[in-house]
């Protein structure tokens, strides 16, 4: 098929790239016209492990386009993609002008039957809004006569760090459509990719784009209750990761997403959680479960620096820490919502110093934390580097290389042996044995 993927962000352009590599032409659109050439000269945007062979590969051998201009790609193409981006307003609300600017263009320049598919995470309702933008535009043109189309919401559930796996192995494909035309098109495009007998479910469009949603909220919720019962299990006693073994087993619930951490963050859950609350708002519905499951991750952002004050109280002038991770998750470099960025802000407002490794969030850490002075925090050019000399160390990200490192070299170059564990990656009896103090969550506070 021929297929325009508007938006080259991190659902844009692995879903182009991807849908490119089934042997597909692909033209991925973009506004951003700097983007667009370091696109054609092979730099990548995003960091996403597999990805910048897959487009360099595809983009070689001519499936993979891009372009600025949509003129060159619609008018080719069976079916439109829209995958830009949705943020939050400030009363949470997704906002949907870049999608419905992305539809006005691509009615402009249809010339015959297309698809155009919600990509992006979008409200409920949105597909209507696209379908009466792209209705009012060929109704203008006086060379659309005879123009049909179709509207389609597709909602992805690509996670980042494992995003072309995901794609190119979903466990399931979600597709809203309202007839039999466009579900054809919809499954012949997916069936290459669900050879693994994972299904592809079709739905009306409305429960498609509240399904995205409701399994972001579902995830989220799954680790602000976690994140609770860490709590509980700090305040009589008891272990956290025993707790998740005795629960996680139970077949109806299951192990994924029972992490106690110092919260989550990313383009994904917070969005799609403060959507949920708002469409409830606007639906006279109090979304009570969604409410909590934020108030409680906003809370848990905080819970490295309190436990870092109540080891070294409110004036940290004299303290450094070593800090391990950035990203909000590791195998990427997105700082969106990331605890690391509540960590640094407020231990720094208190006078402390940061010293920060990350694999490869520093650009977009630098954009995150432009408000920290340079005096108040460095980018080590190593893990190592970062500990010497500081007091503490932070760990904020469960990036692989931080999962078994040299506690005797951790020690040697921290002026006290203290780990501050975000991520519950270390062993309390380990530590206790190699004689480093640990802080953990929901693991006893020392």
């Amino acid at each position: 098929m021929n297929i325009s993927i508007v938006g080259t962000g991190y659902v844009g352009l692995v879903s182009g790239t991807c849908f490119s590599e089934m042997g597909n032409h692909v033209w991925c659109i973009d506004v951003d016209k700097t983007k667009i050439e370091n696109l054609k000269s092979g730099k990548i945007p995003i960091y996403e492990p597999g990805l910048e062979e897959m487009v360099l590969r595809n983009s070689k051998e001519g499936r993979l386009e891009f372009t600025t201009d949509y003129a060159q790609a619609v008018p080719s193409s069976d079916i439109c993609f829209i995958a830009v981006g949705t943020p939050p307003g400030e009363d949470g609300s997704a906002d949907t002008r870049y999608v419905l600017a992305a539809a006005e263009s691509i009615a402009k320049n249809m010339s015959g039957y297309t698809i155009v598919v919600d990509k992006s995470t979008v409200p409920v309702g949105t597909s209507e809004k696209v379908r009466a933008v792209i209705k009012k535009v060929l109704d203008a043109r006086t060379d659309a006569q005879g123009i049909e189309f179709d509207v389609v919401s597709n909602p992805e559930f690509l996670k980042e760090g494992v995003a072309v796996n995901d794609f190119m192995r979903p466990d399931r494909v979600v597709i809203g459509c309202d007839n039999a035309r466009s579900e054809a098109m919809m499954k012949q495009l997916y069936e290459q990719f669900t050879l693994n007998e994972h299904p592809i479910i079709c739905t009306d469009i409305k429960s498609a784009e509240i399904t995205k949603y409701a399994a972001n909220a579902m995830l989220a919720t799954r680790i602000s209750f976690m994140n609770e019962i860490a709590k509980l299990c700090d305040k009589v006693g008891g272990d956290v990761r025993a707790v998740r073994q005795g629960i996680g087993t139970d077949s109806r619930i299951g192990m994924s997403f029972l992490h106690a951490s110092c919260g989550y963050g990313g383009s994904c859950f917070p969005k799609d959680v403060k959507e949920l609350i708002s469409v409830g708002k606007r639906n006279g519905i109090e979304m009570r479960i969604a409410t909590a499951v934020e108030d409680v991750n906003n809370e848990q952002k905080h819970i490295l620096p309190e436990r870092i004050i109540q080891k070294y109280g409110q004036d940290l002038k004299e303290k450094t820490f070593a800090l391990w991770g950035l990203a909000f998750k590791p195998e990427t470099d997105d700082m969106r919502e990331a605890p690391a960025i509540t960590v640094v802000t407020e231990l720094t407002k208190r006078g402390a110093k940061i010293k920060a490794y990350d694999p490869q969030a520093y650009e977009m850490a630098k954009h995150y934390l432009a408000d920290i002075s340079s005096d108040a925090i460095s980018y080590e050019p190593d893990m190592w580097t970062a500990l010497n000399g500081a007091d503490a160390l932070i760990l904020v990200t469960e990036w692989k290389q931080f999962r078994s490192p040299d506690f005797a070299k951790i020690k040697a170059l921290l002026k006290e042996p203290v780990i501050f564990d975000g991520r519950n990656q270390y062993d309390p009896k380990a530590m206790k044995a190699e004689g480093i103090e640990l802080h953990c969550i929901g693991r006893g506070l020392v």
